[in-house]
């Protein structure tokens, strides 16, 4: 469940150092644990493991977070030009540490598309990994992976809210492996449903375009550690 940046580093990050690297990267990092499959449509769940580095509410050309001195904006994050929705979006990083299945956090039709890098390789996440593990929190200098490195889009189309939400996955250096269990789209996909795993340090941002008819509330603090398909990330409310 969700807990501190602090309270997370002592309790499964210390039981995971002393693990050999061997061990680490075979056998831990590809564990899958039995989990309830939660099923409410009052809420978003977590679609990862990870720290929640941030939460904002931002117009397409708006920043999403500033990297050594440049706008790291939405409409780059999804690369599409044409987008105009105004978003929340939630931004979560997987350290090594984390179980790597990603979940639907909300049921709907899924797409996908695999969008490459810009650059011949990816950009390392480690020096943020380092940062966090180590209790620094979201050190935004150490994020210019997030301008460059291989992704997916998947967008799940949600009819009874009348929105199209997006999970970006985003790559890490040294992997560049963005596995999708299911190659059938579009295809329906029920809440908390494993879906894709991202392999080793990662980043997936859920995209909520706003809406008319409903407003959303944030219910886990910045720098909070969650896991996917256990803790509600959103509150679906009606607008008054």
């Amino acid at each position: 469940m969700a807990k501190s940046l602090n309270d997370w580093i002592s309790s499964d990050i210390k039981v995971a150092r002393n693990l050999p690297m061997r061990a680490l990267s075979e056998n831990f990092f590809f564990r899958d644990p039995v989990r309830p499959q939660f099923t409410d449509a009052k809420y978003f769940f977590s679609p990862a493991d990870g720290v929640i580095l941030y939460q904002r509410i931002v117009a397409p050309d708006e920043p999403l977070v500033e990297i050594k001195g440049r706008d790291y904006t939405l409409r780059q994050a999804l690369r599409k030009k044409g987008f105009s929705e105004r978003c929340l979006v939630i931004g979560i990083f997987m350290t090594t540490y984390d179980v790597h299945i990603n979940r639907i956090p909300y049921p709907g039709v899924l797409t996908f598309k695999p969008l490459p890098p810009l650059h011949t390789l990816n950009r390392p996440m480690l020096e943020l990994e380092e940062d966090l593990v180590r209790g620094r929190g979201f050190v935004s200098g150490a994020a210019d992976y997030l301008f460059t490195n291989q992704r997916t889009l998947n967008t799940v189309r949600v009819g009874p809210l009348g929105i199209d939400y997006h999970l970006l996955q985003i790559a890490d250096y040294d992997v560049s492996a963005i596995t999708t269990f299911d190659l059938r789209q579009p295809r329906p996909v029920f809440q908390n449903q494993r879906f894709s795993q991202i392999r080793f340090g990662s980043q997936v941002d859920l995209v909520v375009p706003l809406s008319d008819r409903f407003r959303y509330e944030t219910l886990v603090p910045d720098s909070w550690h969650v896991e996917a398909g256990m803790d509600p990330l959103i509150r679906i409310l009606p607008q008054t």
